[in-house]
């Protein structure tokens, strides 16, 4: 049996309404296209995720275990449970992604695997899994840098961005903006110096008291809320202007809610709706002005907060507005997924780059280290 008690219900496909891939996009393999079938594992933090990409086009599978429930009662992620959970469901993700593809491994051409960044403990397994499929099977492998692939999950769907194209990376654990100018390349123009954009929702979800993850919790209750009832900061970083901070966000949200407190019930969708508004401002203003920097007119974000539907309505608009496109991934597609990491891996090995045996982990970004985008 793949399934047993206790790992059902966390073992999924993303909910699709179509397989974009699939059809027009599984093309015929040529002599200059790199492996006919990728499987791509991906173990940064706290999902376990398996994919098998073909022809670099056609996503036959994609897998992902979900953490949420095992580490909500803590309120965020506790590294140690995480890499244990990762250990006890890597085997039956793999095996599920090959089963739904309708292949043995014996099938597959090519193994990539998110090498960082991300949590070490988390990363080591699924990087000496793959480590271990590569050996047994005498088939090459690839380290991901699983940032730069959320860049490439625009490249899951049938409307695509052109090189080159702002890249805005947004998720719990990132906040970076990049200049991408093809597959194999991208220049960091500015990052987080302090919280990234999910994590300030972390926090400030639970100074309100709300569940975890606090990124769809606050942007459903800032759907009734009033996103002009509190006037909270924007950092502007003049020195650094593409950079970001929202730990003075974070902060101010905490001093208002102090000083409410005794006052009767607080406005939490209110709170919730100016705490949102604040970060999509900042968001979508410095991903604009790098667009306007470099003359570019194509953005993608990508990243787990790409999900939010305010940040996607508010960039979207801006965008048109000016005449630049916006790309978004699939909500599904926008969390920890295989399927980027398939991607990524692709075109990687395509041009010839592969992991040794003596690759390990990184927990930061590496200068100068050469992975897709």
């Amino acid at each position: 049996m793949f399934f047993d008690a206790g790992h059902k219900d966390r073992l999924r496909p993303p909910e699709r309404k179509s397989n974009n891939m699939a059809g027009k996009h599984c093309t015929k393999r040529n002599s200059r296209q790199g492996p006919e079938l990728v499987l791509a594992i991906e173990s940064s933090c706290d999902e376990t995720a398996a994919a098998v990409l073909k022809n670099g086009t056609c996503l036959l599978s994609n897998i992902v275990a979900s953490q949420i429930d095992i580490h909500r009662q803590y309120g965020g992620i506790v590294p140690e449970l995480a890499s244990r959970h990762h250990l006890k469901d890597i085997y039956r993700v793999v095996e599920k992604a090959l089963s739904d593809a309708s292949l043995e491994i014996s099938s597959i051409d090519a193994i990539a695997v998110t090498q960082g960044p991300g949590l070490v403990g988390s990363l080591v397994v699924g990087l000496s899994f793959a480590k271990a499929i590569a050996l047994a099977r005498g088939i090459p492998f690839t380290g991901v840098n699983h940032l730069h692939a959320h860049l490439c999950s625009a490249f899951l769907q049938d409307r695509r961005p052109e090189f080159p194209f702002i890249g805005l990376v947004v998720s719990g654990g990132h906040t970076s903006i990049y200049l991408v100018r093809d597959m194999l390349s991208a220049k960091l123009l500015g990052r987080t110096r302090d919280d990234a954009a999910g994590e300030a929702f972390d926090k400030v979800a639970k100074i309100l008291g709300l569940d975890y993850p606090g990124g769809p919790v606050i942007s459903r209750l800032a759907a009734s809320g009033d996103p002009d009832a509190f006037s909270y900061p924007r950092a502007i970083l003049p020195d650094t202007p593409l950079d970001f901070s929202f730990s003075g966000l974070k902060t101010s949200v905490l001093t208002s809610v102090k000083r409410m407190t005794g006052d009767g019930k607080l406005p939490v969708p209110d709170i919730c709706a100016s705490f949102q508004e604040a970060v999509v401002d900042v968001l979508v203003k410095k991903t604009i002005t790098a667009a306007r920097e470099h003359g570019i007119h194509e953005i993608v974000v990508t990243g787990g907060v790409a999900a939010n539907p305010r940040l996607r309505q508010k960039l979207t608009e801006t965008a048109e507005n000016i005449g630049y496109s916006s790309y978004f991934p699939d909500p599904e597609l926008c969390t920890d997924n295989a399927a980027m990491i398939a991607k990524a891996g692709y075109h990687q090995l395509k041009a010839g780059i592969e992991a040794g045996d003596d690759a390990d982990v990184y927990s930061r970004i590496q200068p100068g280290c050469k992975t897709a985008l």
